[in-house]
C-alpha cells in the first residue's frame, strides 16, 4: 500500500455536486489500497469574490488581513469534502495549512514554504482517514496565516508529496493534461503522454497554466512524479517526470504563451559600472520577476535598458524603478502594457541548431513583429503584441508540425 497526494483545483470543487464527484474519485483511489492525502483549492471563483469584498471596504487592504481572508476559501472546500467522504462511509479529516504543519516565511501574498512537520498528517493516516489539506496557505513562526501566491495549491500538493515520500502527486482540474499548445487557440493541439520536469518548467514559466513553475521545480528537486488529468472524465492524462520517451527528445514539445507582459524602458542612463545593479536590485528585493533584458550599445557614455515584467507587477515595478532612474540621471522612462510572450520549448534545442532561425523566420512570414527575444537551452521566446498571440501560436504550432504527435494513450 502506497501514499498518493491528490490535488483538486477550483473548477473541480466549484459546487456541491462537483465536491461529491471528487469524493467518489477519492474513495475509488482508497479502495485500491492506497493512503490518500488531498489538497483542495477554493471553490470556483471564491478567491476573486473575497478579493472584491475586501476592496469594497478598503482601497488598499492590509496584506496580512488579505491573506487571512483569502485562506478561508480553501477551508470551506476542504471541510465540505471531508463531510462528503464521511457520507460515503470513508473516514476523513480536514486540516488547515497550520494544522498540517506547513511553515512559511513571513511574506504575505507570496510566501514560500520553509518546512513541513508531517506528524499530524501521519497520525491521521494511521487512523485510516483520508486527510484533506487546505491548499495555498501556511503559517509563519509567529502563527500568522500566509498565502503562497498564484498556483499556491499546486505548490502545497507537491511539497506535501515530497515531505511524505508519496508515490506520486496527482493534479486534477478541468484540463485533461499537458497539450502541445492551448487547445482554445489551436484546436488540433495534441495531448502529451509524458513530459520531463525540465520541459514542463520551461512551459510553465513561459505562461502555460497547467502547473505553476514553483510546483514543477519542487517535483524536479525531490523527484516527485506529477500526473496531470481531468476530474471531469477518465481520459488519460500526462505524466511529468524525470525522463521522457527517447524519441520525444528529438522534437519541440510545445508552444506556450503569456498574454500579460509589460515592458519598461529606461533611456539615457549613464553607462557606468553598477548602474544595472542599481536599477534591478529594488525589483529583486520585492521579488518581482524580470524576464527579457536588453541593454543597448553605449553611445556618448549613455545607454538604454529595456526589460519585461508580469503585467500584474507593472505598477509596483514603476514605483521602484522611477526614483532610481531619476537618481542616476536617466533622461526618460517609458512603459508598454500591451505585450505578450510566445515561446517554443523542447529539449531537442540543446543539441541541434536551427530552431531559433526557424522560429523567427516563421513569425516574420506570418507578419508578427518581434519586440524582444530571450532564450534558454531549451526555450526560445519572442515578445510580441498581445493581439498577435493567436496568430503567432498557430503559426509556430504548424511550423514545428506539433499536430502530428501521437495523443496520450
Amino acid at each position: 500500500m502506497g501514499l498518493i497526494v491528490q490535488k483538486y483545483g477550483g473548477s473541480s470543487v466549484a459546487d456541491t455536486e462537483r465536491v461529491k464527484s471528487v469524493a467518489d474519485r477519492v474513495v475509488a483511489t482508497r479502495l485500491k489500497g492506497d493512503d490518500v492525502v488531498v489538497v483542495v483549492s477554493a471553490m470556483g471563483n471564491t478567491t476573486d469574490l473575497l478579493t472584491t469584498l475586501a476592496r469594497e471596504v478598503c482601497n488598499e487592504p492590509n496584506q496580512r488581513e488579505m491573506d487571512l481572508l483569502l485562506s478561508t476559501g480553501e477551508l470551506v472546500s476542504s471541510s465540505l469534502l471531508a463531510m462528503a467522504l464521511r457520507q460515503l462511509g470513508q473516514d476523513a479529516v480536514s486540516l488547515s495549512g497550520f494544522q498540517a504543519g506547513i511553515k512559511t516565511e513571513r511574506r504575505f501574498g507570496r510566501a514560500r514554504i520553509t518546512s513541513i512537520d508531517p506528524q499530524r498528517i501521519l497520525k491521521e493516516l494511521d487512523r485510516g482517514r483520508v486527510v484533506i489539506v487546505a491548499g495555498f496557505q501556511g503559517v509563519t513562526e509567529d502563527e500568522d496565516v500566509t498565502t503562497l501566491g498564484r498556483g499556491g495549491s499546486d505548490t502545497t500538493a507537491v511539497a506535501l508529496a515530497a515531505r511524505l515520500s508519496a508515490a506520486r502527486c496527482e493534479r486534477f482540474s478541468d484540463v485533461e493534461g499537458v497539450f502541445t499548445a492551448d487547445p482554445r487557440i489551436v484546436p488540433n493541439a495534441r495531448k502529451l503522454a509524458d513530459i520531463s520536469y525540465e520541459e514542463m518548467l520551461e512551459l510553465a514559466s513561459a505562461g502555460a497554466k497547467i502547473m505553476h513553475p514553483r510546483a514543477v521545480e519542487l517535483g524536479s528537486v525531490y523527484k516527485v512524479p506529477i500526473f496531470v488529468a481531468s476530474s471531469f472524465n477518465s481520459a488519460p492524462g500526462t505524466l511529468i517526470h524525470e525522463e521522457t520517451l527517447m524519441e520525444e527528445g528529438t522534437k519541440v514539445r510545445g508552444i506556450a504563451h503569456d498574454p500579460d507582459v509589460a515592458k519598461i524602458t529606461v533611456s539615457g542612463a549613464p553607462d557606468t559600472p553598477g548602474i544595472a545593479a542599481s536599477l534591478f536590485e529594488p525589483l529583486t528585493s520585492e521579488h518581482i520577476r524580470i524576464d527579457s533584458i536588453v541593454q543597448n550599445a553605449s553611445a556618448h557614455s549613455v545607454t538604454d535598458f529595456t526589460f519585461t515584467v508580469g503585467l500584474e507587477d507593472l505598477k509596483a515595478a514603476i514605483g521602484l524603478v522611477e526614483p532610481v532612474a531619476e537618481t542616476i540621471g536617466a533622461t526618460s522612462m517609458q512603459t508598454d502594457d500591451q505585450l505578450a510572450k510566445v515561446s517554443v520549448v523542447g529539449a531537442a534545442m540543446r543539441n541541434a541548431p536551427g530552431f531559433a532561425a526557424k522560429t523567427f523566420e516563421a513569425l516574420f512570414h506570418a507578419g508578427v513583429n518581434i519586440e524582444m527575444m530571450t532564450t534558454s537551452e531549451i526555450r526560445i521566446s519572442a515578445i510580441v503584441s498581445r493581439q498577435a498571440v493567436p496568430h503567432a501560436v498557430k503559426t509556430l504550432h504548424q511550423t514545428f508540425n506539433l499536430e502530428s504527435l501521437d495523443e496520450a494513450s
